[in-house]
């Protein structure tokens, strides 16, 4: 008996090759987005609601995200006010905001809770900008990830023999110029918050 041996055709692996760039590249666009979102939780200045996107409090038994359970305005520029939808959850979301370590004193009046923002001193600075450029520096170390997990996926092609080692290489390459783009993107998104 003989086995028919059928091989890859060049559209087929053509589709792979540009699933596994495009999926990448997606995996890499969502690594920025992550990066700008954590990077809006860091404080500055101004009030800004996001400082407290990732405060989460313990709600009967489960923790919950502060903003799913409280309205979160800024009425002025120094300050921030926290409605929660049930009262009885002012203590617990006091509590969530002290033990964030986010450097806010909650001020709590039985209805809302108000968040005054000091003004930033050089020191916390200096404090918050480390933590900026480690949050940058876990977007880029994501970044290499996906890279890496492509390049295995491009020498998976090799080894199942639909792909030749010179093939390996020229994927590889634009891989990696399309990694540095990504990576040029988190340090000018970088050099933004740094101002």
């Amino acid at each position: 008996r003989l086995g028919v041996l059928r091989c890859a055709t060049i559209e087929e692996i053509e589709a792979e090759k540009s699933l596994i760039e495009k999926d990448a590249k997606e995996r890499m666009e969502k690594t920025i987005e992550n990066v700008k979102s954590s990077f809006n939780s860091v404080r500055t200045g101004r009030s800004n609601p996001a400082i407290l996107d990732k405060v989460e409090v313990e709600y009967y038994g489960t923790p919950v995200l502060l903003k799913s359970i409280a309205q979160i305005s800024t009425p002025d520029s120094s300050s921030l006010l926290v409605q929660p939808y049930d009262k009885s959850s002012l203590k617990i979301i006091e509590k969530a905001i002290v033990d964030s370590r986010l450097g806010l004193t909650p001020n709590n009046d039985g209805e809302v809770i108000r968040l005054s923002l000091p003004q930033l001193t050089s020191e916390r600075r200096k404090e918050l900008l480390k933590v900026v450029a480690k949050q940058a520096e876990e977007g880029k170390v994501a970044v290499r990830n996906i890279r890496r997990d492509a390049i295995k996926a491009y020498e998976k092609l090799e080894k199942d023999k639909k792909l030749s080692e010179d093939n390996v290489k020229d994927l590889s390459n634009a891989l990696q110029k399309v990694t540095d783009e990504y990576m040029k993107k988190i340090d000018s998104v970088y050099k933004q918050k740094e101002k």
